[in-house]
């Protein structure tokens, strides 16, 4: 696709994969400023980028464009050494002058002020970008600002140290505008008390495997790597603060054993979690690793990965005519987005550019390219800490996760169906697929209808998890809840147990407490463009039964594609039942119908025979799987072997 600014030539020597060197982060990043900058107010203190508004209303917008571009110029000039040909920096020292002289007041340059995160909260979360932007440049601009514009800044952000954030990653947010004010000679206990009191947060947080919840709930997703890592290994490197690194960069480490396998061969992140907007973002954690030094990950490779994100939107219609990152994934999408999302919030994509803050003379840049993790061959890698599995092909580059354990419900909320989330409560998710839509039948999701009304997933209960050689599984159990209200059937409850082989997905359900006509279903993957094959192996209608599978249209489309299908799976329930099917999303056609000889239920166990001889066996109560003998049960999460086989 051709792009509204210029780019070097692809230096396919250097960068095999992707074609993508320094040169081009810097030419993307000084395109991207200057697209947005043509929306700026007369004072540069708002980019009021065309677009939807976000519930926070326009000129909290208007900042969230000043601030949030101003992390893709703090990147790049900081990166460069100070060496800033396009003016970046004085722009943001003529808004940030014009932004706080007036804070509050409704005119054409004043910004919002940081109230509680249920009163005013998004200019909080600016105050980071804000805070974080000034860090990386206060030799070239923070230390040229007269002291009358910067105590107006520092007044300002300290409304961020003086309000409620939202009870997850926002308590970061204060933390960086404390961490600016005292490594600018202006913090006090106040600015301490905000750091000890996020950094206290994050270890209750920290569940093991590298992974953090995004507070006290089990919401597993993106912001682990460009929120909960970025943040405080940023302060941990800017401030040469060498024991909060020790502490935790051996986590990201850890984090990226197994995140970097969630790009596809194409440079797609899994589609998974909110705010997906932030594209790119995606690939934060991988260049803090390689800037920090807390990665597992060689630099050819951490460089394929993080080009690969960027180059994959960049070809794909993420940016308009005019140049700007439109509200969606690929192009627009109005799905992907939360009410939160205004014009200027794809812009946190500028956390990619972190990678820049490693000099041109780093092995990052230097390094030739070598294949991300998801093209070195067929991957299984299970995470028991956030109850996910990984699947990996390489020879149509689909990387697959499969979610049995983050769900984005609080600790105190109720399950509601009207609150059903298509971002967490599907049973899968890839780099190539997304969900489909709440208005359409919805995409791997085991449903029980009773009286006509299909059961969502809400909170998941994590039962296990654990891998052998090429192969993996992984356990949760959920309480099914109905539109018409709370459960309405007392003691109903679905245990699901997913063992992913090779590029096979085999899919087991205990349907437990049915009533008497009920009946459940089963969906696949949502696409058109690739396979998606689903059979069922036991408890199924069967293919000449008037219920038996089919393929449903989801009109609405989903993030890649504008129409998609589905093939699903129904079948008669009451009590308790066990339900298997065979599940594939490939780019050529599969032998599904083949690849297992027979399922039996032997014993309280589900045992499947495949076409090779080898045998699977999945238990109950407690949930665990074995193949070919070898038992693996409840894998402890701070074992990197558990559940091998």
């Amino acid at each position: 696709m051709t792009l509204p600014f210029d780019l070097p030539a692809d230096d396919r020597d250097l960068s095999p994969h992707t074609g993508y060197t320094r040169a081009h982060w810097e030419a993307v990043a000084d395109g991207l400023l200057g697209a947005a900058w043509r929306w700026a107010t007369p004072g540069g203190a708002l980019l009021d980028l065309p677009g939807r508004p976000s519930a926070s209303g326009v000129r909290s917008d208007g900042l969230e464009g000043y601030a949030r571009t101003f992390l893709a110029a703090g990147f790049r000039v900081a990166g460069a050494g100070g060496a800033d040909p396009h003016g970046w920096l004085e722009r943001y020292a003529r808004g940030l002058a014009a932004g706080t002289r007036t804070p509050g007041r409704d005119d054409a340059e004043s910004w919002p002020l940081i109230l509680d995160h249920h009163v005013q909260g998004q200019p909080m979360v600016e105050s980071a970008s804000v805070a974080l932007g000034l860090a990386l440049t206060r030799p070239w601009l923070w230390d040229r600002l007269d002291d009358a514009v910067r105590d107006r800044a520092e007044s300002w952000l300290r409304g961020a140290l003086t309000h409620v954030p939202a009870p997850n990653n926002w308590y970061l947010f204060p933390f960086m505008v404390a961490s600016f004010l005292e490594s600018a000679g202006r913090g006090d206990e106040v600015t301490a008390r905000a750091m000890e009191r996020a950094l206290g947060l994050l270890e209750t947080w920290y569940r093991g495997d590298g992974w953090y919840a995004d507070g006290d709930g089990r919401a597993f997703d993106h912001y682990n790597g460009w929120a909960l890592h970025l943040y405080p290994l940023l302060h941990a490197h800017l401030t040469g603060d060498a024991a909060l690194a020790a502490r935790l960069g051996p986590r990201l480490r850890a984090h990226l054993e197994g995140y970097a396998l969630l790009f596809g061969g194409d440079g797609a992140p899994v589609h998974f979690g909110r705010s997906l907007t932030y594209r790119f973002a995606a690939s934060a954690a991988v260049g803090v690793g390689a800037v920090t030094g807390h990665t597992p990950l060689s630099p050819g490779t951490s460089r394929r990965v993080a080009s690969g994100a960027l180059r994959h939107f960049l070809d794909r219609g993420a940016l308009t005519a005019d140049g700007l990152l439109s509200l969606g994934w690929h192009g627009p999408h109005a799905a992907t987005l939360q009410a939160y999302s205004g014009p200027a919030s794809p812009y946190w994509a500028a956390k990619a550019f972190v990678a820049l803050l490693a000099p041109a003379t780093h092995p990052l840049w230097t390094a030739t390219e070598e294949p991300a993790p998801s093209e070195t061959g067929d991957r299984v890698l299970a995470l028991p800490a956030p109850g996910l599995l990984v699947q990996a092909t390489r020879a149509d580059g689909i990387v697959r996760l499969h979610n049995h354990g983050s769900d984005h419900v609080r600790p105190h909320e109720g399950e509601s169906a009207a609150q059903d989330d298509p971002h967490y409560g599907r049973l899968a998710y890839s780099t190539h697929t997304g969900p489909t839509s709440p208005a359409n039948t919805a995409d791997n999701h085991l449903s029980v209808v009773v009286d006509g009304v299909a059961s969502v997933r809400r909170r998941i209960r994590p039962l296990g998890a654990g891998h052998g050689d090429g192969w993996g599984w992984a356990a949760s159990w959920h309480r099914p809840v109905f539109g018409s209200g709370p459960p309405m059937v007392p003691g109903l409850r679905v245990e699901s147990v997913t063992v992913a082989r090779g590029p096979y997905e085999v899919r087991v359900h205990r349907v437990v407490g049915a009533p008497p006509g009920a009946r459940v279903t089963l969906t696949g993957w949502a696409t058109r463009a690739l396979r998606s094959e689903l059979v069922g192996l036991y408890g199924w209608d069967g293919p000449d039964g008037p219920d038996g599978p089919d393929e449903v249209r989801a009109p609405a489309g989903t993030a890649y594609e504008p129409w998609v299908r589905l093939p699903r799976l129904s079948a008669a329930a009451g009590g308790t039942g066990v339900f298997v099917a065979l599940a594939a999303l490939s780019a050529e056609p599969l032998p599904l119908a083949s690849a297992v000889r027979e399922v039996v239920l032997s014993g309280g166990e589900v045992l499947v025979r495949w076409r090779d001889g080898s045998r699977t066996a999945v238990g109950f109560e407690p949930a665990r799987v074995r193949l070919e003998g070898v038992a693996v049960d409840r894998p402890s999460a701070s074992s990197s072997n558990a559940g091998r086989a």
